[in-house]
């Protein structure tokens, strides 16, 4: 083993304040994100789009929450342009202020009953600049851990961006369930909704004081200034990465269509379900979800680090095969309505979860060269989500309603994962590969690992 190759005491530590400074940037930011997907399952559908059929609201609630899904690819071509032209850490900082300021302002808003339809087309108007911030966001998180760590183990410091997710999902749903445990049901729909929305503005103070202390990419850094030298006029990044890249594109938008889908289907619907389904207080599915995220908190970085060892795509594929078979036992067990199985439901579901989740920083970031990885790797998971996590929700309330059973939208959640289990294939194994020249190009060579050439 070639010791010079692995990273020095002091290298370590700046690493960890950079994954530190990322996690928690990341954290804040889906604590944002999923505040919304929670208040659209349980209060939005009653305070902004009040009909006499509660699924029809709720429906309604999770279109403007598909809505934020929609702006994020334009928020990724935008994010991914600058941030492969002027670097990533400046677009982080942009993303965390346009985030936390349009969840300070839905904390603010008045509801339907008092400026009628003006309050969930404002609504709608948050929720999209919600997605935008967020469509940067992710690229340029997992791409400034990725570019600073060495490639033995990418996989494993790449993944604690990820595991923000998770944490932001935790944190929102801890706050949501403390309130409705706290307040009265009708106190929590009058006014207690809106003090998580508000105390977003505390987190993003201390995420943005955390991010403006990281260090630019080195390999952004050393690629641009060799672009620099060339002197040649480039072409934008999105044009160079859909011209070049497109089949890595297409591979990364396959591959998080099972793991988008059945997140969403894991954490958000089950409030529905739960809730207007079965008949059970909102405490039940909210407590199954913060102890489910607690747990995927853990997973992720371990499945990440499993990555390193035996390759990106075998953790995937088991994670999307997993995953595929646990939709139908998930819902048996919802269907029992005891408080403990459906935790064991949800919990089990995420840790699946997470074994597609986890590697999925390093090897999206490992399909793409330096100059235009921002755009690629952002264009890749935030077109997916358009087909995947933004319609999740809302195909499974439809589907529910129009068969009155979950069997079709566990078959749902299969055939996404069975589409994800394709891409996987199609893919190259990326473990170890190089990414510190803006030229890079993986090649698969015939043993399934992978080769870097320019």
């Amino acid at each position: 083993m070639d010791v010079s190759s692995l990273p020095q005491p002091g290298q370590r530590r700046s690493l960890v304040r950079i994954v530190s400074a990322s996690m928690i940037g990341t954290t804040v930011e889906w604590y944002d994100f999923f505040l919304y997907t929670s208040a659209a399952a349980l209060v939005f559908n009653t305070l902004f789009f009040p009909t006499s059929d509660p699924l029809t609201g709720t429906l309604l609630a999770f279109t403007t929450y598909a809505i934020g899904f929609a702006a994020r690819p334009i928020g990724g071509l935008v994010f991914g342009h600058f941030g492969d032209r002027i670097g990533r850490k400046k677009l982080l900082v942009a993303s965390l202020l346009m985030m936390g300021g349009a969840t300070f302002l839905i904390g603010l808003l008045p509801t339907y009953a008092s400026i009628g339809v003006a309050a969930p087309i404002l609504l709608t108007l948050l929720r999209l600049v919600q997605g935008f911030a967020l469509g940067g966001e992710w690229g340029g998180a997992v791409l400034i851990v990725s570019e600073h760590g060495d490639a033995r183990r990418r996989g494993f410091w790449a993944s604690w961006p990820q595991a923000g997710v998770p944490a932001g999902n935790l944190l929102a749903t801890a706050v949501l369930a403390v309130l409705a445990a706290w307040q009265p049901a009708d106190a929590f729909e009058a006014w207690g909704w809106r003090i998580p929305f508000l105390l977003s503005a505390l987190l993003v103070v201390v995420g943005l004081w955390v991010r403006l202390a990281v260090a630019e990419s080195p390999v952004f850094l050393d690629a641009a200034r060799r672009a620099s030298e060339r002197g040649a006029d480039e072409r934008a990044p999105v044009v160079e990465v859909l011209r070049r890249s497109w089949r890595q594109v297409l591979i990364a938008m396959g591959a998080r269509m099972g793991e988008n889908v059945s997140y969403y289907v894991i954490t958000a619907f089950i409030l529905v379900y739960v809730t207007q389904t079965l008949g059970l207080e909102r405490s039940v599915a909210l407590n199954a979800v913060l102890v489910a995220s607690a747990v995927h908190l853990v997973v992720i970085p371990l499945w990440g680090l499993l990555s390193d060892v035996v390759g990106r795509r075998a953790v995937y594929l088991f994670g999307a095969v997993g995953m595929a078979v646990w939709s139908f036992v998930f819902f048996v067990l919802l269907d029992t309505r005891s408080a403990g199985v459906i935790m064991v439901a949800a919990t089990v579901g995420l840790v699946l979860h997470g074994a597609m989740y986890g590697p999925q920083a390093a090897f999206f970031s490992e399909l793409f060269g330096t100059r235009v990885r921002y755009s690629g790797a952002s264009i890749g998971y935030q077109l997916a989500s358009i087909g995947a996590g933004a319609v999740a929700p809302l195909i499974a309330v439809a589907l529910l309603a129009a068969w009155d059973s979950t069997v079709p939208v566990s078959l749902y959640v299969v055939g996404m994962c069975l589409l994800s289990v394709i891409a996987v294939l199609l893919a190259t194994e990326t473990r170890g590969a190089a990414l510190d020249d803006g030229d890079t190009v993986v090649a698969e060579l015939p043993s399934g690992k992978a080769r870097v050439t320019t």
